[in-house]
């Protein structure tokens, strides 16, 4: 019995270790650049290089557009789908489980070839047209999650229900979508949301292909000239991860389960 109590223990240990031993040494190292003494000379000079504030807010705004563009497009579809459509839904989650096959080089390379070969597109050749492609990019990229989030919400109400309820009290598709489904999703969308965030922050290869400002070519570019700035960076970007992790169990908890759990 002791046996079978302690192993799971020892598992959950060594697991933990094997996650967090690696971290502490790279903030370990981070804190090494002024010889003989530790400092965070390497954060200070991160925080104080103005291509680390510029790449993280282009980022940033990069991430809310590719948020907005996404729900805006994942929530109709998976509401819809559920109320009407219900014998597509496992074609439109093969669909949606594309782009993790697809290699993003692939993608953007797609968009390129469709988006730059047509005039139909405005500014084509200009900076805006090429934010727009990766934000598109960076939707379909978040698709699967954001989608399985949206749906996963969506399981655990009576969509039919609701929109029927929403219809007696004459109530139109946008007020029914937008004021009664999307607030009892909002754990879901929120999940998808942070998710999103996190990918877009992180990614590289379509950035750094469309040659945007963002900041995973920035850590890059920092990576291949610097020591312990990168380390430095790591650490900030795991925090930035970590962050998004727990606003999603903060902003996706629904209130209903609070009130019960205090009770």
């Amino acid at each position: 019995m002791k046996g079978g109590r302690i192993a799971p223990w020892i598992v959950v240990v060594l697991s933990g270790l094997y996650f967090v031993l690696p971290l502490v040494a790279t903030f370990e190292f981070s804190l090494r650049k002024r010889r003989g003494a530790y400092s965070f000379d390497a954060y200070r000079s991160v925080f104080e290089d103005n291509h680390f504030l510029e790449s993280f807010g282009y980022s940033t705004l990069v991430a809310v557009a590719a948020i907005l563009f996404g729900i805006l497009i994942v929530v109709p579809t998976a509401y819809w789908i559920r109320l009407k459509l219900p014998r597509l839904r496992p074609y439109v989650e093969f669909i949606t489980l594309m782009p993790l096959v697809i290699p993003p080089i692939v993608v953007v390379f797609g968009y390129l070839r469709l988006y730059n070969s047509s005039s139909w597109l405005p500014f084509t050749a200009s900076a805006r047209a090429t934010d727009l492609l990766l934000i598109f990019s960076y939707v379909t990229l978040a698709l699967p999650y954001t989608y399985r989030a949206v749906d996963t919400g969506l399981r655990s109400i009576d969509v039919r229900t609701l929109t029927e309820a929403a219809q007696c009290l004459g109530a139109g598709w946008p007020t029914i979508l937008f004021r009664v489904i999307l607030p009892n999703v909002r754990s879901g969308v929120m999940a998808g949301a942070f998710l999103t965030f996190a990918i877009v922050i992180g990614e590289f290869t379509i950035a750094s292909l469309l040659d945007r400002p963002a900041f995973g070519p920035y850590l890059q570019n920092i990576g291949a000239n610097k020591a312990y700035e990168p380390s430095a960076l790591a650490i900030i970007a795991f925090g930035v991860t970590w962050l998004c992790m727990g606003l999603i169990n903060v902003f996706g908890r629904d209130p209903r389960d609070a009130a019960a759990a205090k009770k």
